[in-house]
């Protein structure tokens, strides 16, 4: 059921959609993983890890609102449970208790590039179906890769 129609075509809102509910799952998961390991990092970079992680914190829950206002705007239900996130999110688990700062470091590459990967997928997706939606995936793909590229360098 649509309460808001959507001006795209059924075949261009399935594209859409599940584009844009992919993208939600994904944001709200590095939002998580992102959080987590900022409570737990330890050692001799701390302080900079620390506060590097809620800038990508901050990124991922002002695109994972976009996201979702895009999904409504279409006359998609967004859905960010903690279930869906949990069974579709395309990044991996992060280590429980304590994670020394080079590990976190190491982790939130890997879930960030996970997330650049699926969203490259969505801009080349949604291109012909959407270009406003393709836009939106345009830029979260270039605030996820600046930080992707921050967090190589504290590795070196």
């Amino acid at each position: 059921m649509y309460v808001v129609k959507s001006p795209l075509s059924d075949t261009d809102l399935k594209v859409v959609s599940e584009a844009l509910q992919g993208a939600l799952v994904d944001l709200v998961d590095l939002s998580l993983v992102a959080k987590q390991i900022h409570w737990n990092v330890v050692g001799p970079r701390f302080r900079s890890v620390h506060l590097q992680l809620d800038e990508v914190v901050d990124t991922a829950r002002l695109h994972s609102d976009t996201v979702a206002e895009r999904a409504s705007t279409l006359g998609v239900s967004p859905d960010g449970r903690a279930k869906t996130v949990a069974g579709t999110s395309g990044i991996g688990a992060v280590p429980e208790g304590w994670i020394k700062d080079a590990d976190a470091v190491r982790t939130l590459v890997d879930a960030l590039g996970a997330v650049i990967t699926r969203m490259r997928e969505r801009v080349g997706a949604t291109g012909e179906a959407d270009p406003v939606s393709q836009d939106i995936f345009i830029g979260i793909t270039a605030d996820l890769e600046k930080h992707h590229w921050m967090f190589q360098a504290e590795n070196g």
